[in-house]
């Protein structure tokens, strides 16, 4: 059984953290892209009509959603009892699941939906922005804590 444990692929519980604020700037970066290009099209003139609600919609799941599991997600993290986890408890394992489901509901909202393009910017854009200022929650708890060091 030992052999099994060698082959885990552990990392400091400092890599998880920021993996998890990697893959969320990451996950966030590619949902603002796919809402800028559907936003501002030159067939589009009042953008702001979009990226407005957008912006204040990314501004409210970001401090109603995302940066209240950012939290609880590092705290997670760093209640790991093994010194060295796998790299992919980053995530709970349910997430894997979650994260498979909000995969292919992307993916049909983007191909399938009769939603206009810009209309579905300004989810894509709210998400897209709570997650990727979510984000910002690993970083500044790795700065803090290993600042002390």
């Amino acid at each position: 059984m030992e052999w099994i444990k060698r082959l885990k692929p552990g990392v400091h519980k400092y890599w998880l953290q920021l993996i998890s604020g990697i893959m969320w700037t990451g996950v966030g970066f590619f949902l603002l892209f796919l809402a800028v290009g559907w936003i501002f099209t030159p067939a589009e003139s009042a953008s702001w009509k979009y990226w407005v609600p957008g912006c204040l919609l990314a501004l409210a799941i970001y401090q109603f959603g995302f940066s209240k599991l950012a939290v609880k997600n590092g705290n997670r993290i760093e209640t790991i009892p093994d010194e060295r986890p796998c790299i992919f408890a980053f995530q709970e394992w349910k997430n894997y699941l979650i994260i498979i489901f909000m995969i292919g509901l992307g993916i049909s909202l983007r191909k399938f939906t009769p939603i206009p393009k810009p209309l579905l910017g300004i989810i894509y854009l709210g998400i897209g922005g709570g997650i990727g200022l979510s984000s910002s929650v690993y970083y500044i708890y790795l700065w803090e804590k290993y600042r002390k060091k």
